[in-house]
């Protein structure tokens, strides 16, 4: 009898939840379709991305990692000094021993990396909000520093295999990938001032402060990508890692000067009293430029980590992060590209096609360009009897610096 004493202690309370299981099986079916149907309409109004962020937020996920994360850090503390590893004499400050046992106690999970990107969500949260406070803005689509450093790094975390390394290799790449993510912050700082740039010089805007914090911020976006691979090429060794990080690091520096290149443009044209008809031209050139070394920076990076994949650390996730790079960042853009030169070039072709006005032809029309409403300098001369036959005017004089092109 004693033997079977637990399998009887049990029964009640088993018999119990079934019970109450089994009773309350309608209103549980009941809820979980009225979820389904509310997640459903949600979807078909919003998308499936708003629907996970929405559930993200209000079940306070974030909140969850971090305090996790922060109670797991508190407890490898504790067992840091209790077992003696700060008195340790390895030639190593032990504040700097302290950090790197918590940094990789604090990531060897999976569970773990995630409540480490949100810290670094959080952290990187506010550092957005300190560039908007010193460029002024308040734009609703520059708040997801957050979001798209913890994506970039989870990713990174997860290509790199962080949490089966070993010890002193997972604290060297997870140095490395902060890195990385650092470069990532400086290209997403600068799609954030480069359009700040273009709306005050195109608008003319006479806010002098407002001009000075966005070339502050430049000047910043150029600075730090110098000193890190100045420090990085002074300390470490030549690797594809470094070599990833710096192309990064050029291509932010090579996109500050373009935006500033046609910010100056722009500032230019505000103070001209005529129409600076090559304008148009030299934008097209300094974007053609910018973009064509962007271009190469991509083939640069796939080449690259196609190098790592085979012969450092393949991995699945890094291949379809190549794959995925590989279509974005080299076909997408080259199609782009390529469309955007041909249309361009057959623009140019159509009007260059066409005579030139002549100067009684101009004083006798006495008219502005239909486009830019500016005094006509220069025309060319289309005829229109093909197109329109019914068309009273003869001859239509046509704007050479407008590229747009001609039916």
């Amino acid at each position: 009898m004693p033997v079977h004493t637990p399998v009887f202690a049990a029964l009640l309370p088993l018999a119990l939840v079934k019970f109450v299981l089994f009773s309350s099986v309608v209103q549980i079916i009941q809820s979980i379709y009225s979820g389904y149907v509310q997640a459903k309409n949600f979807v078909s109004n919003f998308g499936m991305s708003a629907l996970v962020e929405s559930e993200w937020l209000r079940l306070n996920v974030p909140e969850v990692l971090r305090t996790f994360w922060m109670l797991r850090v508190l407890e490898h503390a504790g067992i840091f000094f209790l077992s003696g590893y700060w008195e340790q004499d390895d030639g190593m400050s032990p504040y700097f021993r302290l950090l790197k046992y918590l940094m990789v106690t604090g990531c060897d999970t999976l569970t773990a990396v995630l409540g480490i990107t949100s810290i670094v969500s959080y952290i990187c949260n506010y550092i957005g909000k300190f560039f908007q406070w010193i460029l002024l803005t308040d734009d609703e689509n520059d708040k997801n520093f957050g979001t798209v450093s913890a994506i970039v790094f989870y990713i990174l975390a997860l290509q790199t295999g962080l949490t089966g390394l070993e010890p002193d290799v997972r604290f060297v790449r997870l140095c490395r990938n902060f890195c990385l993510l650092f470069t990532a912050l400086l290209h997403f700082t600068h799609n954030v001032v480069n359009p700040l740039l273009m709306s005050l010089s195109a608008s003319h805007n006479p806010s002098l402060r407002r001009h000075l914090h966005a070339l502050l911020v430049c000047g910043v976006l150029v600075l730090l990508p110098l000193l890190l691979m100045y420090f990085l090429w002074s300390t470490q060794e030549t690797s594809t890692w470094l070599l990833a990080v710096t192309a990064f690091s050029i291509e932010v520096i090579v996109k500050v000067f373009v935006s500033l290149a046609i910010y100056s443009l722009f500032l230019l044209d505000a103070r001209r009293e005529t129409f600076w008809e090559k304008l148009d031209d030299y934008i097209y050139y300094i974007r053609a430029f910018g973009n064509t070394v962007e271009f190469c920076f991509g083939i640069f990076l796939f080449f690259n980590g196609a190098w790592i994949l085979l012969f450092e650390s393949g991995s699945a996730i890094r291949a379809v992060m190549m794959c995925i790079h590989a279509y974005f960042n080299i076909w997408c853009d080259a199609k782009a590209g390529w469309s955007v030169f041909m249309k361009r070039r057959t623009a140019v072709n159509k009007i260059e096609s066409l005579p030139e006005a002549e100067k009684e032809q101009l004083r006798r029309l006495d008219d502005v360009c239909a486009i830019c409403y500016q005094e006509m300098q220069s025309a060319k001369n289309y005829q229109m009897q093909t197109l329109l036959p019914w068309s009273l005017p003869e001859k239509v004089a046509v704007r050479t610096g407008q590229m747009s092109p001609l039916p």
